[in-house]
């Protein structure tokens, strides 16, 4: 890890998108978090458009509920039918723990309302650098287990439950699964990690590689931690609930799926949770999507690279419902 790092290249038909989006390499601050925030945010004409341009009736429900420590957070429910039949997945949108809403991501999802009839939950936690640890994390879990309580009320399936989330949201999204094992909380039946922000030490070779990029570079990841965390967060104990890879006992998980970019920060640490996770005997499948930039998906979703990514996601919760549904027949 000495030298100068030499960076593996973006996929040829998104690498221009990469470029003109990032131009400059501007990073994150305090003096551009609001702005960050305004552009992240989703008015309620964003919201419609969004579920509009899925192509299929979706109903969203929109609530708002007891957060930690007796604050109130927003809390959605999307769905396509009156009684979806399907799995809830109960969704943690990115923004490195400082910006974005509930809608921040949303769209990996939305064709499984269709696919899978399935439910999707959807919450809104607080933000660091106003909300620190844990308020972030125990926002997303007073929405779980609000969703888990409420199920019947609201035509919902408690299972599957299957927690999901991107960027930030990966991170929180390993985090929900291992609280709620510890704590004896709502029943998950599979985690989807995608690009997750797990680890805050500041130590892996992409994090060298993509420095100075611009998007979801180092210095962003450093400022998002820091804003969570504390300048010094890196030579302290941190609780591993907040950056999952210090976590020491991950045993006992549901099955996972990881995903992430060659040619992005969250590439190493993506690689290590996943293998800790096999160490530890769960059932994980990993894909790394050669030259794939932070949300890529998003950002190219015409990409040749974006389309193979969301038929993998969706064959993984495919065959994870027919194992589920196999398991019980067998029972």
């Amino acid at each position: 890890m000495n030298g100068t790092p030499v960076r593996p290249p973006y996929d040829p038909q998104i690498s221009e998108i990469f470029r003109a989006k990032y131009a400059g390499g501007a990073g994150f601050t305090m003096e551009s978090l609001a702005a960050v925030r305004q552009a992240s945010t989703s008015s309620p004409s964003d919201v419609a458009g969004l579920l509009k341009s899925a192509g299929l009736p979706i109903v969203a429900e929109h609530h708002e509920i007891p957060g930690y420590q007796g604050g109130r957070i927003g809390l959605s429910v999307l769905r396509g039918t009156p009684t979806p039949t399907g799995p809830l997945i109960y969704h943690s949108h990115g923004g490195g723990m400082v910006a974005g809403d509930r809608w921040s991501g949303i769209t990996a999802f939305l064709d499984w309302i269709e696919m899978f009839d399935a439910a999707i939950v959807t919450v809104e936690y607080r933000l660091a650098p106003e909300f620190p640890d844990p308020f972030p994390r125990e926002d997303a879990y007073a929405g779980l287990e609000w969703t888990v309580a409420q199920a019947e009320r609201l035509n919902l399936r408690r299972q599957p439950l299957i927690v999901a989330g991107q960027s930030a949201g990966g991170g929180i999204t390993a985090s929900l699964a291992l609280m709620a094992r510890d704590r004896r909380g709502p029943r998950i039946s599979g985690q989807l990690l995608l690009s997750p922000m797990l680890d805050d030490r500041d130590a892996t070779e992409s994090l060298r590689q993509f420095d100075g990029t611009g998007g979801w570079d180092r210095q962003a990841n450093r400022f998002g931690w820091s804003a969570l965390l504390g300048q010094d967060h890196g030579r302290r104990a941190t609780d591993p609930y907040a950056a999952p890879a210090r976590t020491g006992n991950l045993a006992g998980l549901p099955p996972a799926f990881l995903e992430c970019g060659t040619a992005e920060v969250f590439r190493d640490e993506t690689v290590a949770y996943a293998a800790d996770l096999w160490a530890a005997g769960n059932d994980a499948e990993l894909h790394m999507w050669a030259g794939g930039f932070h949300r890529y998906d998003q950002l190219a979703p015409d990409s040749e690279i974006t389309a193979s990514t969301i038929r993998t996601r969706a064959a993984w919760m495919g065959r994870l419902l027919r194992e589920r549904s196999a398991t019980r027949v067998r029972l």
